[in-house]
């Protein structure tokens, strides 16, 4: 801390303690020991930060976040899950999971991301998926050959990292591009696949920068670097398939494609550089609660940003085909009639469906608009989802997907 260090992550927090006869995750006195690591470090350097790094169970995930354990936490939930959309083209198990566990404690926040240094693992609650009426282990199975590309359709080459050929059991290793269908498009030359891998991209890091938290761009997926099969030559690497996404950093390949326009690297740079430019300008996404609510059709996932006194209404395709969002939606939680796409900078207004193109994401900021005799006040009443019991949530009428 005393040479400029902010903050520190605490790598594995599930495991700090051992004790025989037990799977030593999650064990008491793990918190203990943060809480004395926090409480030392106010005395010693008030200004510090503990980033908790915990890929257990959603709610043992949970368990390490606050004021006095750690302020900062990886969100391997919603990593994981918007693979699983993003597979599925289904948002039900993304949106349902986030209802329920993404709220965090006052004064502490996630980390958002993508991918990271690791695997990815689908840590989602069992419980969670069968009220989706969704099989685990069956759906994991699924979710594994697809993001290996052995399931038909697929557009990802991940590579899978300590599978078990006898349960099918495994996690995906693999860079953003590459799992996003970008090293596929490539190979193929197939125009309509670079667009949707693209597109895939953009939808994803629009996500990340503007659902409340702070987002982490894993070196390398800001220009779309793809999977690197180098360590397979290397015997102290070869075992280890996570080296596929850990390439030595070529900055002269960089220096020549990070401003081409006519690379597809050079498209994911500059447009997630204006992703973050338009990020810093609203005061909605900063300090602000986000709160999930019901598109109406289970291929878009929604949520709005709302506080001091703003407000951005965010919904993302995770569907290959044009969808679209009822009206009434659209102007309920949206809380006006005319909006602008700070993404396209086009404007949509509540008088007709809401259509997005495949794998596209709006960030939808109300305009006002003069009072007007005989119309309806522009704000339109929303239910927070914190407010309903899942009972009642499922009892809402859920319209069909277009």
């Amino acid at each position: 801390a005393n040479i400029g260090v902010e903050v520190l992550r605490l790598d594995a927090v599930a495991f700090i303690w051992k004790r025989m006869g037990t799977s030593c995750e999650n064990q008491p006195e793990a918190h203990q020991i943060i809480q004395a690591f926090h409480s030392l470090a106010r005395i010693a350097a008030p200004a510090l930060l503990f980033k908790s790094e915990a890929i257990v169970h959603p709610d043992d995930v949970l368990s390490y976040i606050s004021p006095r354990e750690c302020q900062i936490s990886y969100n391997p939930l919603l990593m994981a899950l918007l693979w699983e959309s993003l597979a599925t083209g289904e948002v039900k198990l993304l949106d349902h999971s986030m209802r329920r566990r993404f709220r965090l404690p006052q004064g502490t926040a996630w980390v958002n991301y993508l991918r990271s240094h690791d695997d990815i693992g689908w840590t989602f609650d069992d419980n969670d998926a069968r009220w989706e009426w969704i099989d685990p282990s069956g759906h994991r199975r699924f979710l594994n050959q697809f993001y290996m590309g052995r399931f038909s359709g697929s557009f990802a080459r991940g590579v899978p990292f300590q599978e078990n050929p006898d349960t099918g059991d495994a996690r995906i290793s693999g860079t953003l591009a590459s799992l996003a269908g970008l090293e596929l498009a490539i190979q193929s030359g197939d125009e309509q696949q670079m667009e949707l891998a693209m597109r895939r991209i953009q939808m994803l890091h629009s996500i990340v920068l503007s659902i409340g938290g702070i987002p982490l761009i894993y070196l390398g997926d800001e220009v779309g670097t793809l999977n690197d099969y180098a360590f397979t030559s290397d015997p102290h690497k070869a075992d280890d398939s996570r080296w596929v996404h850990r390439p030595p950093a070529d900055w002269a390949w960089r220096g020549k494609v990070e401003h081409d326009l006519n690379s597809p690297h050079g498209q994911v740079l500059a447009e997630l550089v204006r992703l973050i430019a338009l990020r810093k300008q609203q005061p909605a996404i900063s300090e602000s609660e986000t709160e999930f609510v019901e598109t109406g059709n289970g291929h878009l996932f929604g949520y709005v940003r709302h506080g001091t006194g703003r407000r951005l209404f965010v919904v993302a395709s995770f569907s290959s085909h044009p969808q679209e969002m009822d009206a009434n939606l659209l102007r309920m939680y949206g809380a006006g009639y005319r909006f602008t796409d700070l993404i396209t900078g086009q404007t949509h207004t509540a008088e007709q469906p809401l259509r997005l193109e495949p794998y596209q994401c709006v960030w939808l900021e109300p305009r006002s608009l003069p009072e007007v005799s005989g119309e309806p006040s522009e704000r339109g009443t929303s239910y927070p989802s914190e407010m309903l019991t899942e009972d009642q949530d499922r009892k809402i009428p859920r319209l069909p997907s277009v």
